[in-house]
């Protein structure tokens, strides 16, 4: 059903691109996902506005989070990340950077060559995700 993926290159942080009080999580994404007719979530980890973090596809296979490079990158979303207007903002709760920082420092150790980037730091995307620089966070909050 799912491929294995076979090397990774980069750990991808998206955000879910929903408002701060929609409490969503693995569950709520997988539905949407499977509703674009994905075989599954696309994301390997959530990480809810509590900071707990939720699997989703499970870590050794191929995810659906960034075109072109699927099959090199482990996804990880943190839910939130537009206004009211569905305007990009970093709203993004202290407990889920801690969240995102503890997971981050877990998977650079089981795969310490990938490049930890946010979505639109990909080549031609055209999104903000995650709505927040995610190299100059790592540089404030190193792992």
């Amino acid at each position: 059903m799912f491929k294995k993926r076979l090397k990774t290159t980069a750990i991808v942080v998206h955000c879910s691109a929903t408002q701060p009080k929609q409490d969503i999580g693995a569950a709520e994404i997988e539905r949407w996902h499977r509703q674009r007719k994905y075989l599954a979530i696309g994301y390997h980890y959530v990480i809810r506005r509590d900071g707990t973090v939720e699997k989703g596809r499970d870590e050794t296979v191929v995810g659906a989070h960034v075109e072109g490079h699927n099959s090199t990158s482990i996804g990880v979303c943190m839910v939130g990340g537009v206004d009211a207007k569905l305007n990009p903002q970093d709203n993004f709760t202290p407990a889920q950077y801690a969240s995102l920082q503890t997971l981050l420092r877990e998977l650079k150790t089981r795969y310490s060559t990938a490049e930890i980037k946010g979505h639109r730091d990909f080549p031609g995307v055209a999104k903000a995700c995650p709505c927040f620089d995610v190299k100059d966070w790592l540089t404030k909050n190193p792992l």
